[in-house]
């Protein structure tokens, strides 16, 4: 993700300055290793059977309780941030639970590290310090810092009580904050004014004001604000939250939804009473608005021992994993990058597939890295997958072609699922995800061709597309496409829905010739096939950085059929740097984004 470097973002930055100035002032006058108090403890792989045990998470798992020294805990937070502030490409993987309790630490997250609670609630886990992100040195930006390139990390199932004027959030795509209580200000950008290109929240709650600030875009969904929601730049919306903004697109650049459509929250691992271990899941809930967990109330869905999880390491094969899949175990993968010789199977109806720390799938023979039958109830959360080498037809496939099964009780979801091409290494693939089941929920996915990293160029990261649904009644929450070399996301299924949707058109076209579809120069980033008679969409914005030194131009940023249950709302195109340009926002509507920095809005087309 790159942004407008000295354009028009000044004017919105300058005044997210002055309203962060005004509240920083408000606010400051108003082995898995088990860590106990006796030192390191070295837990037998079979301790998950017994009462208070800790199952074996493998050597990248820290798990802590009340009782162990402060400085042991901070010690170690700050050395897994030394080691991954930078780590941008890298393969370690890490993940910081804490079991109920209070606990006096600042906890800052670099790449592929989660800090999650270990409580039924956010409430039963307090950090009282931090769990926060900070900016990046960007020398070529007028602010000298910015949050650009902080993905892959992530906060979950805790509080956080600030004991600075805030707690900093300032990521990017792929960094997701769930279930998570802010006791006073949340601050999602770097610091003056640096650019920054998130994010995504969910079934979270802030006491204090959020601070937006520079930060491109937002989705904010099933959540509670306090005091107030500041600042905005392009697109930010809610889904679904007590006390948001009112609709306010394109000045503020607000999209409210008073409700979710269709929800399930995320599968979270916690500590029961007894002390074991166990994988709460979420039930289906329709037109949600706040939180699931505020005011004490007991979430609705259910809850599965650990014993009923195959805990895979990074050293297991494909095979094993899908040997215990077959038998009906569900799947928690713990830290690390699983080289899969084969696609993982996923057949039996209401499996859970839970990663831990970030874990990724790496398709190494050409083969997809998961494959999921059409069955109900199938729920893909906490993943990567990266591209190898040998070019995958597809890289996660969501039931079969033409499946027609109504799962509109229990859907199959995908939360937190992100997709790379190119980056670590070279990766191929003609398309990141393929979603043939209908009812399916897409709650925040990132699909990305790498434009920087290793294995990087136009003939090199090769991928032609994103996303495709085909199923029925698909609803996706937070769709990042971005990138690749023809449509970024197409939609050929009925009666879809997307509520937020954020795409950069790919940088390096190496000319018109090169980059031009059956319907015009360039490729459109959200397609919906013409035949469909039915699809609504809310806060959609692309974003053009053509960095060839070529004329490159898209003859519109979404392209749809022109009929009265096609429905849009609140789309953005910018030019953001480079060459060329958008040339209209949604089929013929919207002004030419070219040359130089500029915005074109529209608010409703059908």
């Amino acid at each position: 993700m790159r942004t407008v470097r000295d354009h028009g973002v000044r004017e919105t930055t300058s005044r997210a300055r002055r309203g962060i100035s005004l509240v920083r002032h408000l606010a400051l006058a108003a082995s898995v290793a088990v860590l106990t108090g006796a030192g390191l403890v070295s837990v037998p792989a079979t301790a998950a059977a017994h009462t208070g045990g800790a199952p074996d998470f493998g050597p990248n798992v820290f798990v802590y309780d009340p009782s162990t020294p402060v400085a042991q805990i901070q010690t170690k937070l700050d050395e897994l941030f030394t080691q991954q502030e930078h780590n941008e490409m890298g393969t370690n993987r890490y993940a910081v639970l804490f079991k109920p309790g209070r606990y006096d630490v600042n906890a800052r997250l670099g790449y592929y590290t989660t800090v999650a609670g270990l409580g039924r609630s956010p409430d039963d886990v307090d950090i009282n310090g931090a769990v926060r992100v900070v900016g990046q040195p960007d020398p070529g930006s007028v602010a000298g810092i910015s949050a650009l390139t902080n993905f892959w990390r992530s906060a979950e199932n805790l509080s956080v009580t600030p004991t600075d004027w805030s707690n900093q959030w300032a990521v990017s795509q792929a960094s997701p904050m769930r279930r998570v209580h802010i006791r006073g200000t949340l601050w999602l950008e770097p610091g003056n004014g640096g650019f920054s290109s998130g994010g995504y929240i969910a079934d979270s709650k802030v006491d204090g004001i959020t601070i937006n600030g520079s930060q491109q875009q937002w989705l904010t969904r099933d959540s509670a604000l306090g005091d107030a929601w500041t600042n905005g730049v392009w697109n930010q919306v809610f889904s679904g939250v007590v006390g948001a903004p009112p609709e306010g697109f394109p000045n503020p650049p607000y999209t409210t939804l008073p409700t979710s459509p269709v929800t399930r929250e995320k599968p979270f691992l916690y500590v029961d009473d007894s002390g074991d271990y166990r994988v709460f899941v979420p039930a289906l809930r329709h037109n949600t608005s706040g939180t699931t967990w505020a005011d004490g109330r007991q979430q609705e869905g259910s809850s599965l021992p650990i014993r009923d999880f195959f805990i895979a390491k990074p050293t297991d094969s494909a095979q094993k994993i899908n040997q215990q899949l077959s038998r009906g175990k569900h799947l928690l993968l713990t830290p690390g990058v699983y080289h899969l010789n084969q696609a993982l199977r996923v057949e039996n109806k209401n499996t859970v597939v839970l990663g831990l720390g970030m874990p990724s799938l790496a398709p190494d023979t050409g083969d997809a890295a998961l494959k999921i039958d059409d069955v109900d109830g199938v729920r893909i959360a906490g993943v990567l997958v990266d591209a190898g080498r040998r070019e995958s037809d597809t890289l996660v496939e969501v039931g079969e072609r033409n499946s027609r099964r109504d799962h509109s009780r229990n859907p199959i979801s995908l939360q937190d699922v992100f997709f790379r091409i190119g980056g670590p290494w070279v990766g191929k693939a003609k398309t990141s995800l393929v979603v043939n089941s209908d009812d399916t929920i897409i709650d925040n996915i990132w699909a990305w061709r790498g434009d920087h990293g290793n294995g990087i160029g136009w003939t090199q990261n090769t991928a032609d597309t994103g996303v495709v649904v085909n199923g029925d009644d698909v609803t996706a929450y937070g769709l990042f496409v971005e990138h690749y070399q023809k449509y970024q996301t197409i939609w050929n299924g009925e009666k879809g829905r997307t509520i937020f949707y954020q795409s950069e058109l790919p940088y390096d076209p190496p000319s018109q010739s090169a980059w031009t579809s059956p319907t015009g120069k360039g490729w459109a980033s959200y397609k919906v096939a013409p035949g469909v008679k039915a699809h609504e969409a809310w806060g959609l914005g692309v974003y053009s950085y053509f960095n060839q030194g070529v004329d490159i131009r898209a003859d519109r940023g979404i392209e749809v059929p022109k009929t009265k249950k096609v429905n849009f709302h609140n789309m953005v195109t910018v030019f953001l740097d480079g060459s060329g340009g958008i040339e209209r926002t949604i089929n013929e509507a919207g002004t030419p984004v070219v040359g130089s920095y500029g915005t074109s809005t529209i608010v409703s087309y059908q």
